[in-house]
C-alpha cells in the first residue's frame, strides 16, 4: 500500500519506512571494533602518502550515512569500486581496504550499513551484533543505500562509475552477489566468503543462490574450504547454478582454510590464501572493465 509523505508526494510503504528509520550512527568510530580486540600481530596498515582518505557523508532515503572514502590524491576520474563491510561494520580494517584500492588507482568507498541500526564497533560480543544488529538490517535498505553510494560517488566528480565494481567481506560477501543482481551497472564483483544460504526471513527474502539468474555481472567467489558457517556443498551448489545458467562468474575455494582469511586482524588470517585472493580480485576488475 503507498503512503504519502510530508510533502503529499505518494511513495511505496516500504520507502516510507525506510525513510522514516532513526539514524543511530552519525559518524565512524576510529580503530577496531571492540568484538575482535586485541587486534593480531599480523594486522596490515596501509598509509595514506599520496592520497585523499576520510570520512565523508552519504545523502540517503531520510537522511545521511558516514562512509570511508580513499582515492589518489591526484588525476581522475577513477575506476570505482564499492566496499562492503563484514559484520563488524567500517572500522579500521574496511578502510584500510580502500586505502588498498586506492593505492592501486581506485576510488573506494565503504559506506556504514548499519548506521540506521546501531554501532557494531562497541559491542564485544558477536552473538549481540548480529541479533541486535545485522539481523534487522533489510536487503532493500542495504542496495539503496549501496545505489545512493554510487550517485554520491558521480556527484564528486572523482569516481567514474561507468567502470563500477563492488568488493565484500562475511556478510558484505553476501550483499557483492545480491547488488550485481540489484544494479545493471555493476561491472565485476569480488565476493569474500559470502554466505550464500543463510535462513530467509522477511527482510532477507532471497539468497545469491535464489538470484542467479539475475546476476547481471561476473563475479569471483572466494571461499574457504574450511569455513564452519558456510559448507562446501553449498560453494559447490552455487557453482553448479552458476555453470547452469551460462554466467561468466567464478568460484575459488582454498582447501583446509577457514571463514575471514582476508582479515590480516584476526586469528583466522591466511596470509597465502589472502594474497592469493587480492592478486586474483585486481586481475578480476582490470578483466572485466574496472581498471
Amino acid at each position: 500500500m503507498d503512503r504519502a509523505d510530508d510533502a503529499g508526494v505518494k511513495r511505496p510503504a516500504s520507502q516510507t519506512q525506510l525513510s522514516r528509520r532513526a539514524f543511530v550512527v552519525g559518524s565512524l568510530a576510529a580503530g577496531f571494533a571492540l568484538a575482535v580486540m586485541p587486534v593480531s600481530a599480523d594486522t596490515i596498515t596501509t598509509d595514506s602518502n599520496g592520497l585523499v582518505a576520510g570520512e565523508v557523508k552519504i545523502p540517503v532515503e531520510g537522511g545521511e550515512i558516514p562512509a570511508y572514502r580513499a582515492m589518489p590524491a591526484s588525476g581522475g576520474p577513477f575506476p570505482t569500486v564499492l566496499v562492503v563491510h563484514e559484520i563488524f561494520g567500517v572500522h579500521e580494517h574496511i578502510k584500510d581496504i580502500c586505502r588498498r584500492l586506492a593505492k592501486l588507482g581506485y576510488f573506494a568507498v565503504a559506506p556504514l550499513l548499519y548506521a540506521r541500526e546501531g554501532d557494531v564497533t562497541s559491542m564485544s560480543d558477536v552473538k549481540q551484533i548480529i541479533a541486535n544488529v545485522v539481523a534487522k538490517v533489510p536487503d532493500q535498505q542495504v542496495a539503496s543505500d549501496l545505489d545512493a553510494t554510487v550517485a554520491w560517488a558521480k556527484s564528486t566528480g572523482k569516481a567514474d562509475t561507468a567502470k563500477l565494481g563492488i568488493t565484500g567481506f562475511c556478510w558484505g560477501g553476501r550483499q557483492v552477489w545480491l547488488y550485481a543482481a540489484h544494479n545493471r551497472s555493476v561491472k565485476a564483483g569480488v565476493a569474500w566468503y559470502g554466505p550464500l544460504q543463510p535462513a530467509a526471513a522477511a527482510i532477507r527474502p532471497k539468497n545469491p543462490i535464489d538470484l542467479v539468474d539475475q546476476i547481471n555481472a561476473p563475479i569471483l567467489g572466494l571461499y574457504g574450504g574450511a569455513d564452519m558457517g558456510i559448507p562446501v556443498a553449498q560453494i559447490e551448489q552455487m557453482r553448479a547454478a552458476l555453470k547452469a545458467a551460462g554466467k561468466p562468474s567464478e568460484i575459488v575455494i582454498y582447501p583446509d582454510t577457514p571463514h575471514g582469511f582476508n582479515a590480516d586482524y584476526r586469528p583466522s588470517y591466511r596470509p597465502e590464501a589472502a594474497k592469493d585472493g587480492w592478486k586474483r580480485m585486481q586481475a578480476w576488475f582490470k578483466a572485466h572493465g574496472v581498471a
